[in-house]
């Protein structure tokens, strides 16, 4: 995948701000870049609540963080303009060869157009709207090049083919996110990542109870991270009925990852904490209530699967397909 280095870009300014998904789903792209150009410097513009499991990425050599999602709500406050003035010249530091916005909304353009470039360098993003994404013209208004991305495609993939195509290597092998792990000796302790952004993504309570007195009875500890006060009094109602669960505690997002990683596997709906799992190649069942986990589901690991069924799959399927991803080497997609 290494390309010739006399035409390879020195700098590389990467711009996907979030959610939390979509920057696991991008670390596979910065991996493939760090690959096919081991030389070059690749920065990162990141929104500050993500930021710290990009510094962990092994690819990314600076992280630009921002607080867009906060700045919007308070455009005109004195400390929205001290923060933002201070953002700018962290992100104008450098000059790009390659400014690369995978994010395709109005926000990362505004990131791509105040980036700078060298005199030879251009801002790449992507041509099309994909299917379940969003996508607005100012991505194409800025953009010097556009590459068109097949419409029916994961998220993951989208964010290689993007890089590959603008950059002239090819997308080749499983992805690598970068992130490593802790060679540690890990417990037989399974996380129940049950909270989601989303309450239609929720599996019900009793589900969760269900399969957590089956883990028990197979070995397993149970552990209940939270993010919110809502997933904490979750995690109590859960507590209360699977004695020795262990409620974490609110942890950063680094911590958090550190947690997971030294975990036998995890369970969990669709979100964020799910797709760092999958980043940490940890066993892994993602429970979808909606046919999305071919654009957003484990994607080519041997040992994690997607389950999914309307208007929610059963904890007989959850249980089975942990069964198939904890104890053999093949990848099971399932669909109930």
């Amino acid at each position: 995948m290494i390309r010739p280095q006399d035409d390879a870009p020195r700098k590389v300014l990467i711009v996907k701000l979030s959610s939390l998904g979509d920057v696991v789903h991008t670390l596979p792209a910065v991996m493939d870049l760090h690959a096919a150009f081991p030389q070059a410097q690749i920065d990162w513009v990141v929104e500050r609540a993500f930021a710290p499991l990009v510094t962990r990425c092994d690819a990314v050599h600076r992280v630009i963080p921002c607080d867009l999602r906060r700045w919007r709500k308070k455009p005109f406050a004195a400390e929205t303009r001290m923060q933002w003035r201070a953002f700018k010249t962290a992100l104008q530091q450098e000059s790009y060869d390659a400014v690369m916005d995978l994010q395709g909304l109005t926000k990362s353009a505004l990131v791509a157009w105040l980036a700078r470039t060298t005199p030879t360098g251009r801002r790449y993003a992507m041509g099309n709207q994909t299917e379940g994404s969003g996508f607005e013209a100012a991505t194409r208004w800025v953009a010097d090049v556009a590459v068109p991305v097949t419409p029916h495609i994961h998220a993951m993939t989208r964010g290689r083919v993007v890089c590959a195509s603008a950059l002239g290597y090819s997308v080749q092998g499983a992805a690598s996110y970068g992130l490593g792990r802790a060679v540690l000796l890990r417990q037989p302790l399974v996380a129940l990542v049950h909270g989601t952004s989303r309450a239609d993504k929720e599996w019900p309570i009793e589900h969760w109870i269900d399969l957590g007195q089956r883990l028990k009875q197979a070995g397993f500890d149970v552990a209940l991270p939270h993010g919110n006060e809502e997933e904490r009094q979750r995690c109590d109602m859960l507590a209360a009925q699977l004695p020795g669960a262990l409620v974490w505690p609110r942890l950063s997002l680094d911590a958090l990852t550190e947690h997971l990683a030294q975990c036998t596997g995890v369970i969990g709906v669709d979100s964020g904490l799910s797709h760092i799992a999958v980043a940490l190649d940890l066993p892994h069942v993602q429970i979808y209530n909606f046919d999305t986990a071919w654009r957003t589901g484990p994607e080519g690991s041997n040992r994690q699967c997607a389950v999914y069924r309307q208007p929610c799959p059963t904890v007989d399927e959850v249980w089975q397909a942990w069964r198939q991803c904890a104890q053999t080497p093949d990848r099971h997609e399932v669909q109930a």
